[in-house]
């Protein structure tokens, strides 16, 4: 019997139990209330029982025991409260048992770890406390076991283990070398926890990125001996970037991988912000136009963040040092890639990501010339409910938006406006912070009052006057122009939003390669 999403309400019968030849029971997604009946005890076929995402409250019945042929319950997105029955370690054709979000309490019974067949367990988001036994180990054919969001300390040893969620929850110590032999494990979550020390890199943790370990008291994926000799002791030679956070270091690890190394420090009054700033908002984004975080090394007097190495440096450098030049397509380019990095952080995250410090330093390049978008350090997260957010943390001078210098007020149109700054600079080849612009005039001001003669304002190594196609690069130029001060307009509503900017950035790309 399948009645799900029915939009039935009220209590479930109690007479449900004279239904003897029942097989399935699918009463799921409804808003039914009270408690479960202890007549269900009675369905002695029953092999199937969903009645998850409802109101039900009360303590599960011991009764639901007595169905011996049961090998799916699914009790999941209730209000069940109480400890979870012991006798359910006595239900033999059990293969997924899904408790979850509940409010569920006291020990896990250790009945349920001599389940050898169960395929599915998960009692997240409960209230559940204890110890996980030695016993777990019987569990020789579980694939997926979440305890995450409870308060559960220590765990132990599944051999056909693929995924592995204990987030939020109250393990310490370090991680057992002995999970490298889960050799089948293809997911593990162990974030937000007290866990310290070194993390297991054999077996299947060579996979798992630093999302898997973020939020933990001083665990440390590379150890820091390892960076350490990655760096040559972090030597001068190594150093390829400095700032009041602390260094990056260019370095080698023990498997040839080159990447870059971010040392904060912590003397620096916001740099342990910043670090938990940087792993909070990395946690759960993956774009091509990103830094991608490796791993991160968190000690008590020790935090470093290891980076997929950018070869080509910084949009600074392209800009501004000697022997170094990028033309109007790769430039067009370059803002193209940084422009879909913000779209992404802006509409396509679970929470939306504001940058809060976009400025060519912040914009690095790889092998291709393709850019990355770096530096969270004083990023901020917002609910899908959220449209803005008060910091008392700047950005940079000449890059922030008017609302987030004076008010201390953040959203994803303050990016936008940093965007459309990094949008004149790119094109023009002028600080926000040049020697040029003093009292009322500025980088932004400057391009409005030039609107109309774009020849003026853009960096004069893009344009030559024997250029075939000078009109098309002028046509472009100006539009782009114009899309930076769309970007910039003083009123965060008016300004353009990051999708469009995309789209008005490829047309003008377009015209180039007609």
């Amino acid at each position: 019997f399948t009645a799900s999403a029915c939009q039935f309400r009220g209590t479930i019968p109690t007479g449900i139990g004279n239904l003897t030849n029942l097989i399935e029971l699918d009463l799921g997604a409804n808003d039914l209330t009270r408690s479960i009946p202890t007549t269900l005890g009675r369905l002695q076929k029953l092999q199937r029982l969903h009645i998850a995402g409802n109101r039900i409250r009360g303590s599960i019945p011991n009764d639901l025991c007595h169905l011996k042929n049961l090998g799916y319950l699914h009790l999941s997105s209730n209000k069940l409260s109480g400890s979870i029955p012991s006798c359910f370690g006595d239900l033999p054709a059990l293969q997924e048992l899904f408790l979850d979000s509940n409010v569920l309490a006291f020990n896990i019974p250790t009945s349920l770890w001599s389940l050898r067949d169960l395929l599915v367990l998960n009692l997240s988001s409960n209230f559940l406390t204890g110890n996980l036994p030695p016993e777990v180990g019987n569990m020789k054919s579980i694939t997926t076991l979440d305890l995450s969001k409870n308060l559960v300390s220590e765990f132990g040893d599944l051999v056909s283990l693929e995924s592995l969620d204990l987030s939020q929850n109250n393990l310490s110590g370090t991680i057992p070398k002995s999970l490298e032999a889960l050799i089948y494990l293809k997911y593990l979550n162990v974030s937000s926890n007290k866990l310290q020390g070194e993390i297991p890199n054999g077996g299947p943790f060579i996979n798992f990125t630093a999302e898997s370990f973020m939020f933990n008291e001083a665990l440390c994926g590379a150890p820091h001996f390892q960076l350490l000799y990655a760096t040559n002791n972090f030597g001068e030679d190594n150093l390829i970037g400095k700032g009041s956070q602390g260094m990056v270091y260019k370095g080698v690890l023990s498997n040839g991988l080159i990447v870059a190394i971010k040392v904060f420090n912590l003397e620096f009054q916001g740099a342990l912000r910043s670090f938990d700033s940087e792993c909070e908002v990395m946690q759960g984004i993956r774009h091509r136009n990103l830094v991608r975080i490796i791993t991160c090394c968190s000690n008590l007097d020790f935090k470093a963040l290891v980076l997929k190495y950018m070869p080509n440096g910084s949009l600074e450098k392209w800009l501004y040092s000697h022997n170094y030049f990028l033309d109007l397509i790769q430039r067009l380019n370059i803002m193209i890639d940084v422009a879909s990095a913000l779209e992404y952080l802006h509409h396509d995250c679970s929470s939306l990501v504001v940058h809060c410090d976009l400025k060519p330093s912040n914009v690095l390049l790889d092998d291709d010339m393709v850019a990355h978008v770096t530096d969270f350090g004083i990023a901020k997260l917002l609910t899908k409910t959220e449209s803005m957010q008060q910091t008392k943390t700047l950005g940079t001078i000449g890059y922030m938006a008017p609302e987030h210098g004076s008010d201390g007020i953040v959203s994803t149109k303050s990016d936008v406006y940093s965007y459309g700054i990094l949008l004149m600079e790119v094109f023009a080849r002028k600080k926000p912070m040049d020697e040029m612009f003093t009292g009322d005039l500025t980088l932004k001001t400057w391009v409005e009052s030039l609107s109309n003669s774009v020849i003026q304002v853009v960096d004069v190594n893009l344009l030559r006057r024997e250029d075939e196609d000078l009109a098309t690069k002028l046509s472009c130029l100006s539009s782009i122009m114009a899309l930076a001060l769309a970007c910039t307009n003083d009123s965060p509503e008016e300004r353009l939003d990051m999708k469009d900017a995309v789209v008005e950035l490829k047309k003008s790309r377009m015209k180039l390669l007609m």
